[in-house]
């Protein structure tokens, strides 16, 4: 289930994607760098030229555009005229008049040239169901309807229905599993979400700078990476992403006109502004931006800073994260705090943690509360055992296992491993936050760990695993079966490499007594897994 930063594979939002530069396309606005050629006279730009920020620009008769005239005259302090709700930013009006936005595939524009409205979710019904609605054109009832769900990496299923999605996993996974389940086995329907939207409470957004020859300024579009590039897909709208984190991020692309803040250019390692990551506490409600930028030094930060609270007071701390790697990895090593404590807190199952702007949390609350609170029922703790939390991150399994869920008991002792030192560091402040002394950390390799463990003959009734999605390791799953703890509870967000470690513990005498998908991610084909393995 690990999809936070440090084994993130979808979460960023395409940015593991392969990246593809596009070539230049005449008489069209690109969101990545043209060819860099110039005319032989004057030095005119290339069309489709990617904007910067340097203070001039070039143009046809070898002069200079000021930075007025690239942002618009007299704009500059003044906040652009907002659209109507829900309708398109600037950015994804057509270029020509009468012709619909190519980025916006809902169907044909109105006789004014506007695009359609970006996206219409269905409305919920009180037993939790769904009803079609959108903008235009027919949806299935039970889906939900945006024009750029072709080519944003987001969502995959948005327009199957819900109730199918579902079906469509819990046959997946079982079909993983053939061979593995006896008749004995109790397989669980999926659990699936009351409302698929909005749930993500992390959101990122790359920001990129395109000249619009025909405003004659400069544009700036965030949103998502289309699938399999690193263009990005300018949005107003998400139908998965936290709704007041969206509006943070395009807050801020509007402030940047303002404050002069120049986009990041990943093709030419220039200018300062690269992501923008909100991340939202589930329960109480507690907002953090973190604004990464390629330099250490933040011109006008108090007055940006000031700006941004002042149309979202919701925000309790804004942090600079400075990244001057050219890579693709969104947050760099160095922080510092431009407002409030530098992390939220947040409630999981009735312990708080603090997360900041690194740490490793769930980006959806909702269904982790369910999914933690089934994996430890699972477990069948009696307030006696013994129990490690391997692959343990920040601690946040180990910790409600500890506390116990749903008023049983929790576990009597609590180990929980971890290669990466500074999670381990997390999770020991989590613990003391939380005032649980039953549980402790340590910086190590899981598996040398066991082994350590079975050589000493140290007891162990139950084991934790949540490996990253490449799955667990032989030399692991060759501890686990030398310790042979009593159950073995397994979390996966990958059932494919799930169901491969699971058929090299069958053949060394275990055999899978239940199973429980989970729906973490809807609208994606992606689904969490648990299953609870005993010794035959």
């Amino acid at each position: 289930m690990k999809s936070g930063n440090h084994k993130n594979s979808s979460t960023a939002r395409g940015a593991a994607a392969q990246r593809r530069k596009p070539s230049a396309r005449p008489g069209k606005v690109d969101e990545r760098r043209a060819s860099k050629s110039r005319g032989a006279k004057g030095g005119a730009p290339a069309k489709n030229e990617l904007a910067t920020f340097d203070g001039t620009k070039p143009n046809r008769k070898g002069g200079n555009r000021s930075m007025d005239a690239r942002f618009g005259k007299n704009n500059l302090d003044k906040p652009s005229k907002p659209g109507k709700p829900g309708g398109p930013s600037d950015a994804s009006r057509p270029n020509k008049p009468n012709r619909p936005n190519k980025s916006n595939r809902s169907g044909k524009a109105s006789k004014s040239g506007k695009s359609t409205k970006f996206a219409k979710a269905a409305p919920v019904r009180r037993d939790g169901g769904l009803r079609a609605g959108c903008a235009r054109g027919s949806v299935a009832p039970g889906a939900f309807f945006c024009p750029i769900d072709s080519k944003c990496g987001g969502c995959e299923w948005l327009a199957v229905p819900y109730a199918e999605q579902l079906k469509r996993k819990q046959h997946e996974v079982e079909g993983l599993f053939d061979g593995l389940l006896d008749s004995e086995t109790a397989v669980r329907p999926i659990l699936g979400m009351d409302d698929p939207r909005y749930y993500r409470n992390k959101v990122v957004s790359p920001y990129v700078g395109i000249w619009d020859k025909k405003a004659r300024q400069m544009r700036v579009l965030c949103g998502m990476y289309e699938r399999g590039t690193h263009r990005v897909i300018d949005s107003d709208e998400c139908l998965l992403e936290n709704r007041e984190a969206k509006r943070i991020i395009l807050t801020i692309r509007d402030l940047m006109r303002r404050f002069r803040i120049e986009p990041y250019d990943e093709d030419t390692d220039e200018g300062f502004l690269r992501h923008v990551q909100v991340r939202v506490g589930h329960t109480s409600g507690e907002i953090m931006v973190t604004v990464v930028t390629r330099e250490d030094q933040f011109p006008g930060a108090k007055g940006f800073v000031r700006a941004l609270r002042e149309k979202h007071p919701s925000i309790t701390t804004v942090v600079q994260n400075v990244n001057t790697r050219q890579t693709n990895v969104i947050l760099g090593d160095k922080e510092r705090t431009l407002f409030g404590p530098g992390f939220i807190l947040d409630e999981l199952c009735g312990l708080s943690f603090r997360i900041s702007s690194k740490s490793f949390y769930q980006v959806n609350s909702t269904q982790t509360e369910v999914l933690y609170c089934r994996a430890i029922g699972m477990a069948k703790l009696t307030g006696t055992e013994v129990l490690m939390d391997a692959y343990c991150g920040t601690g946040t399994i180990g910790l409600v296992a500890a506390r116990g869920v749903d008023g049983n008991p929790g576990a009597a002792r609590v180990i929980g491993v971890e290669e990466r030192p500074d999670a381990v560091a997390d999770a020991r402040n989590n613990a003391r936050h939380n005032g649980i002394k039953r549980a402790e950390f340590v910086a190590a390799d899981a598996g040398e760990y066991m082994h350590r463990m079975a050589d000493e003959g140290a007891p162990l009734d139950v084991l934790m695993m949540d490996p990253p999605r490449a799955g667990s390791t032989p030399e692991f799953l060759k501890a686990a079966c030398e310790l042979a703890p009593k159950r073995i509870v397994y979390i996966s967000c990958n059932p494919q490499t799930q169901a491969r470690d699971a058929a090299f513990l069958a053949e060394r005498g275990w055999r899978i007594v239940e199973m429980q998908p989970v729906d973490m991610f809807p609208h994606t084909s992606h689904a969490e897994n648990i299953i609870l393995l005993e010794r035959r």
